[in-house]
């Protein structure tokens, strides 16, 4: 087996693709974050220009011009670094006060470049863009205030370094923890590979181990299981019919055989046609068999012939019921209905009448003259349930799980016509409808249960769950 390669993986990819959402997405954010931060900054900036502005003109009709040029010296001149530059021009041009270079000297929103700074001998200043408001006063003077974005770019800056930074920390450590997973995730599906190679080549008690990723993966690995455990049991089901087939034919296949060899030295018409009746009938019954076991193996592989449908159960098991009444009368027994009415399930009704002649009759061949046989159909905790019992002889109680084998019959049932196939049949058109079937001991006889799943009270108006039983449980 190839050994799988993680950076190949679908893990490893989802990992790379998780990646580069990081990435796609730390990109977005910084740019969101860098125009929130530079609207901001510019209405900052804005707000505290037009309020030094207005600091400085208020007291222009009290104290004129002399009151404003000294308040801008005030503050060029304090300890403590200030937020602002100005520029004072009167209406020829004079320059008379502040720091900022005559290109300032503009009404309305403007920017120049500054070096705040003195630079040292031989060597350029740090210049700086500010931001100005030039504002007009009323005798000419032209007051122009200004203030840098140095900490806001700043901010920004460092922002976008980290952004960038752990973005790629991210992506990194995306990757990184994408091969370790995806190689972990090899590691666990190589097991499962390796379960299903033995699996194929014939090893049906192997079982997938679970993945343990997710409890999706195991509940997939669980479900991957009961598939197997149903396919081995198919296996071994059709094995043992192989195996009960070759079995139980060879005794009716060897009566054909002795009859057609006995045949050839008759030497009158009559004495061949009684030979041809009895291969006849002998072929008839092999024919039986086959019949009921292709009837077993299409019911257990899930084949039917009508859609499960809302049934009267009421009524099906009456008209079969009657039906057979005769056949008892006949035999020297009695047949006792009890049928609750008005009693609907969902099912299959020709296999579950097939279900019913099967019980009816097996119970009419194997009891004895003077047997009561009743047919009871009733509703228990919301669900219809069919009794099929008789007081005769009855089975031992360790063999009660065993009559539904196919073929199996009880040594004092090997002189009475059947193969062994009745109550198999019946089992598998019980599981097929989830019915839960039980055999149980009638004190004296042996009665036999039906309790389906669920059923609709007609009668009484109501739709009536109960629970799910496992599909043909003994």
């Amino acid at each position: 087996m190839k050994k799988p390669n993680s950076f190949n993986s679908a893990a490893f990819r989802f990992a790379l693709l998780i990646a580069g959402m990081f990435g796609l997405g730390s990109i977005l954010l910084l740019t969101i974050v860098e125009y929130s931060l530079r609207a901001y900054a510019a209405e900052a900036t804005a707000v505290g220009l037009q309020a030094e502005t207005a600091v400085l003109t208020e007291d222009w009709p009290d104290g004129g011009k002399q009151e404003v040029i000294d308040t801008i010296r005030q503050r060029q001149r304090s300890a403590y670094e200030q937020p602002f530059h100005y520029l004072l021009r009167d209406a020829g041009g004079k320059t008379l006060a502040g720091d900022l270079p005559p290109a300032a000297a503009r009404a309305g929103w403007g920017h120049v470049t500054f070096v705040d700074d003195t630079p040292q001998p031989g060597e350029p200043g740090d210049p700086e863009m500010l931001q100005t408001l030039g504002t007009r006063l009323a005798d000419g003077t032209l007051l122009i205030v200004g203030t840098d974005t140095f900490d806001v770019q700043k901010v920004r800056d460092r922002l976008a370094a980290f952004t960038i930074g752990s973005s790629a920390a991210l992506t990194l450590l995306a990757l990184i923890g994408g091969y370790f997973i995806g190689l972990m995730f090899l590691r666990r599906l190589e097991r499962v590979n390796g379960a299903v190679a033995r699996i194929m080549s014939g090893d049906m008690s192997e079982r997938l181990p679970a993945i343990g990723m997710s409890p999706e993966l195991d509940h997939l690995s669980t479900n991957l299981n009961a598939m197997l455990d149903r396919i081995a049991a198919l296996m071994d089901g059709l094995r043992q019919v192989s195996t009960d087939i070759a079995h139980d034919l060879r005794t009716p296949l060897t009566r054909l055989q002795q009859r057609l060899e006995a045949m050839r030295g008759s030497d009158t018409v009559d004495a061949y046609e009684v030979g041809i009746e009895l291969a006849l009938g002998q072929i008839n019954e092999i024919h039986v068999i086959f019949r009921a076991l292709l009837r077993i193996g299409m019911i257990e592989g899930g084949e039917r012939h009508q859609p499960l449908t809302p049934i009267d159960l009421s009524e099906l098991v009456s008209r079969v019921a009657e039906a057979y009444r005769p056949v008892a009368e006949d035999t020297g027994k009695s047949l006792q209905p009890a049928i609750a009415e008005g009693i609907t399930v969902i099912g299959d009704a020709e296999l579950l009448a097939q279900l019913l002649t099967n019980l009816i009759d097996n119970a009419i061949v194997h009891t004895p003259e003077g047997t009561t046989i009743t047919v009871a159909l009733d509703m228990e905790s919301g669900c219809a349930v069919v009794t099929v019992a008789d007081d005769g002889p009855g089975v031992p109680s360790d063999q009660h799980s065993k009559i539904v084998r196919r073929f199996y019959r009880l040594d004092q049932s090997r002189h009475t016509p059947g193969a062994g196939l009745g109550l198999a049949l019946v089992a598998s058109i019980a599981g097929l409808h989830g019915v839960k079937l039980l055999i149980e001991d009638n004190k004296p006889g042996l009665r036999v249960t039906l309790r389906f799943p669920s059923a609709i009270n007609i009668l009484g108006g109501a739709y009536d769950t109960a629970e799910e039983f496992p599909a043909g449980e003994t």
